[in-house]
């Protein structure tokens, strides 16, 4: 019987009017002429790839990668079947989540392609923008809505940002890819500091709501945290002001360099000094001309979109009690939520041996279940690549909890050493020097064991299988990365990273390991922090504290021992 909350409401997302729906369609229509030249060989590939990188399709080692964006993580039940339907109708059966929030499906053909939009137009999706140079999917907290820990709700502005950034005619095109991320609470939840530009909710002296604005971070070959532009914007300034921080980039940035193009190089080359100065100028020209002040009835209008639902109330605020494998479940996954009675819950997609981010057809459709019964028909991709329900009764966890396990779903490892991000790495990516699924599931594999991952506690690893850091390795407390040394692949750690809001660049221990010996070097890593930890502290805290030498010399010693 489905909960009666659904009845209640709808989610609370944005839903398409009338010009997004024509936008979109129009957007398809021309692709669609596009991949019809392309299969007549009209267009050569070289001619074809920057306008399928403009619709959310790359061409990968084995097939078509077909991206769908997935704006600030949310989904609907009815988005979520529709992805089903696209697994099992075009692809092989399962899809995989990314770290940008979004959908990716690795086994498309092109000519199905334009029936693959026009279905996702159909549910209010669409791939357009969401590769290329240009401003791509923007992200944010999972918990948005829901926690109480937040000023206010970060999604209403990342609506915003996502609308004047989809048409703007001077950001379609930019020096390379730029990413963009909006939070509201002092938890970092969204990585903000490893965004080219993210925005976070905040209150000044006088209790005024406003944003703080930082740019320049970002991963790949040359990993920096992002510098603050300014510490408080005005709500109605808040769009001159990325507008200002966009047109230094795109004025400025190098564009005779691929490995230079990036805003974090720009910041770099000329000082945060002068990029904030350059920005001001910008900034203040933008506001004599008056054009870009964000209207108060256009905020609410597009906030009205994420009203919260109606919750039930005189609930019990107790946790119910079903059993040592709920308790452990609750203690790691589920997570205080704004209103007497709820909580969120969090579902990882890496119970071990799992391949992280992976979810196959028959699970989303149980998963889109489990949102329309229990969920309010809801559901969000999280930056770790796991899903959360965002509004459930804690009274209905227990149901929630029986069917996550038939799923395989109900590992309780949020924030735990199996809980790994990973990029697709060499099994799909032909940029990438190495594999990460495998790596990822024998690391896993091996602390499988649930009293000893909360022995550990809060550890997070992160793979990618090239430089480009799609698996976000600089942002591990162990981080690892995929290399080749003349057809071989070897793995380099790195540990002290932090994609939080003590956000750090890890760094590298030394050489690569072998593909049978990084496990191994990983768990004699671990066994370091487990003895040298004092009360209380994470493995960073740990890491923080003594420095590399103790790590390195045991991973080293024994490696070679071995």
């Amino acid at each position: 019987m489905l909960n009666p909350l659904v009845k209640q409401v709808d989610p609370n997302m944005y839903r398409y009017d009338e010009f997004d729906a024509q936008f979109v369609g129009e957007r398809v229509n021309q692709f669609a002429g596009q991949v019809a030249r392309r299969l007549s060989g009209e267009l050569t590939e070289d001619q074809f790839k920057p306008l399928r990188l403009m619709n959310g399709l790359y061409l990968q080692l084995h097939a078509y990668m077909l991206r769908i964006a997935v704006p600030y993580g949310t989904l609907s039940s009815k988005q979520m079947r529709k992805l089903a339907h696209i697994a099992r109708t075009y692809d092989k059966g399962f899809g995989h989540f990314t770290t940008r929030t979004n959908m990716q499906f690795h086994w498309i053909k092109l000519v199905d392609v334009p029936k693959i939009l026009r279905e996702l137009a159909d549910v209010e999706m669409h791939c357009y923008l969401f590769c290329g140079n240009c401003v791509r999917n923007v992200t944010a907290d999972q918990f948005a809505g829901a926690t109480a820990e937040e000023i206010e709700d970060p999604r209403p502005l990342a609506e915003i940002i996502r609308q004047w950034s989809s048409l703007h005619p001077e950001f379609v095109f930019l020096a390379r890819k730029f990413k963009i991320a909006v939070g509201a609470t002092k938890a970092d939840r969204a990585a903000l500091q490893w965004h080219d530009m993210a925005v976070q909710v905040v209150k000044n002296d006088q209790g005024r709501t406003g944003y703080l604005v930082m740019a320049g971070g970002g991963m790949g070959r040359t990993p920096y945290v992002a510098h603050v532009m300014s510490e408080f914007v005005e709500r109605e300034d808040i769009l001159a002001y990325l507008e200002a921080v966009l047109r230094v980039y795109n004025q400025d940035s190098r564009r005779d360099n691929i490995h230079k193009q990036r805003i974090k190089i720009l910041i770099n080359a000329i000082g945060p000094e002068e990029m904030r100065r350059r920005v001001a100028r910008e900034f203040e020209e933008l506001k004599r001309m008056g054009t870009l002040q964000l209207p108060k009835e256009e905020l609410d209008r597009i906030a009205a979109y994420f009203a919260p639902p109606k919750f039930d109330t005189g609930l019990s605020d107790e946790m119910p009690q079903a059993g040592k494998d709920f308790a452990d479940w609750v203690n790691t996954n589920v997570h205080a939520h704004r209103a007497p009675g709820y909580a969120i819950a969090t579902i990882t997609l890496k119970t071990p041996g799992q391949v992280p981010g992976d979810i196959t057809a028959d699970q989303m459709d149980t998963v889109a279940d489990l949102m329309d019964q229990f969920s309010v028909g809801e559901v969000r991709v999280t930056h770790d690549q796991n899903l959360v329900l965002p509004h459930v009764r804690k009274k209905d966890l227990p149901a929630i909890f029986a069917k996550l396990q038939e799923l395989d779903f109900a590992s309780p490892n949020s924030g735990l050493i199996t809980d790994i991000i990973a990029c697709p790495g060499l099994d799909y990516c032909d940029l990438a020097n190495a594999r990460s699924i495998p790596i990822a599931q024998k690391i896993a594999l091996k602390f499988a064991d649930l009293d000893r991952q909360h022995q550990i506690g809060e550890l997070k690893i992160k793979i990618s299988g090239c430089i480009n850091a799609c698996g976000h390795h600089h942002a591990g407390h162990i981080g690892i990365l995929g290399v080749d040394k003349k057809g071989v692949e070897f793995y380099q750690l790195l540990l002290g990273g932090s994609g939080a809001e003590d956000a750090s660049i890890g760094t590298i221990m030394g050489p690569g390991f072998g593909e049978h010996e990084i496990a191994d070097a990983v768990e004699r890593v671990v066994n370091v922090y487990i003895a040298e930890r004092k009360d209380g502290e994470r493995f960073l805290d740990t890491y923080r504290r003594i420095g590399m030498e103790k790590f390195k010399a045991a991973a080293y010693q024994e490696a070679a021992a071995a």
